[in-house]
């Protein structure tokens, strides 16, 4: 509001004359021998005064209509930062303007400030993914260096050793590229790329065969497969058929992987009305309870070193549940050390 404001003046210089001519007509009434008579104060007090009220109330609409119409700026910047494309349904400012814009800045600062946590923890979460991504590309990268240089210093002349190294360095390729489909997998199922090919298919008919295609890897550590009882009845789902089948894939060789010697691994089927509850479990170490809820992170290991020792890329976990998700199903695991470990899942029923 500024002083050369005519209006404002105006009504300002009003209240202030009207104000001296009440004073005036005061020292008149009570004043000596110019004093005026009793009807001549009371009208002309009554006038002052009425002008003086006038004035007042006119001053104050002025005021507030002022603050209105500021206040109404401050609003319709905040709204249309917030809601741009929502701008032409912006609820009209009534005249609790300074309520509604408090509320308004309030959300925005609410807002604003999980935004920029949300940019900290996406920033923090790339920082980790490439230097896991990294840690997990040296190993096998340096151990193939390590084989070819040994080959080339002269030990690719030694038929006991030339290939016992190419057989390392072969292993050490296809670890690299597991790791880079895993990569590419875990890419496509967070864009959102990835497209189901969803199909009806006996769900135990696919367990048996993912089971059957890991009892070499089970014979090794003596580890038994076995479904829970017999399913003499086909277990009709609607699913992903080659995607379902790495979820089983990747739950039935970390069991294996991770298990003990002499363990089991134990595959199970539940009917829930509507869905396929479907079981993998272990008889293994377990998994400590501070780590179960990150169990699903990508890269995340509850003993890293022994982790690494056993290979695979840190994210089959992360896939299995982008996979189930992108089925808008649910997968949960339970687990106690010592005694084992169980991941659970469900799958539309055809």
């Amino acid at each position: 509001m500024k002083l050369s404001d005519p209006g404002r003046f105006a009504l300002v210089l009003g209240i202030v004359l009207s104000i001296l001519v009440l004073i005036l007509l005061l020292v008149l009434a009570w004043g000596g021998d110019n004093r005026i008579s009793t009807p001549e104060f009371v009208i002309a007090a009554g006038a002052s005064v009425s002008y003086f009220i006038i004035s007042f109330i006119l001053l104050k609409n002025y005021v507030e209509n002022y603050i209105y119409r500021k206040i109404r700026v401050i609003y319709k910047t905040i709204h249309q930062f917030k809601k741009s494309s929502l701008e032409k349904n912006r609820p009209a400012l009534g005249r609790d303007a300074i309520e509604r814009v408090n509320q308004e800045v309030a959300r925005w600062q609410k807002d604003t400030h999980q935004q920029i946590e949300d940019l900290k923890q996406r920033a923090q979460y790339r920082r980790e993914f490439i230097g896991n991504v990294s840690h997990e590309l040296k190993t096998p990268v340096f151990n193939i260096q390590g084989y070819i240089l040994t080959l080339l210093d002269g030990a690719v002349d030694d038929p006991a050793i030339n290939r016992q190294y190419l057989e390392r360095t072969e292993t050490s390729i296809n670890r690299l590229i597991s790791i880079i489909d895993d990569l590419e997998d875990i890419s496509q199922l967070e864009s959102g790329a990835l497209r189901l090919k969803e199909d009806k298919f006996n769900v135990v008919d696919l367990a048996r065969e993912v089971m059957e295609q890991s009892e070499m890897k089970a014979s090794k550590r003596d580890i038994k497969l076995f479904f829970r009882k017999k399913y003499d009845k086909a277990i009709k789902v609607k699913a992903d058929r080659n995607r379902i089948r790495q979820v089983f894939g990747n739950l039935i060789e970390n069991s294996i992987k991770y298990g003990k010697d002499g363990g089991s691994t134990k595959v199970s089927f539940f009917d829930m009305h509507d869905h396929i509850l479907c079981e993998v479990t272990d008889d293994g170490p377990g998994i400590p309870e501070e780590s179960l809820p990150r169990i699903f992170e990508r890269f995340f290991r509850t003993d890293k070193a022994r982790s690494r020792e056993q290979g695979g890329s840190g994210l089959g976990l992360a896939i299995v549940k982008h996979i189930i998700e992108a089925h808008e199903q649910t997968i949960n695991v339970r687990s106690k050390v010592d005694v084992g470990t169980t991941f659970a899942f469900t799958l539309k029923k055809a």
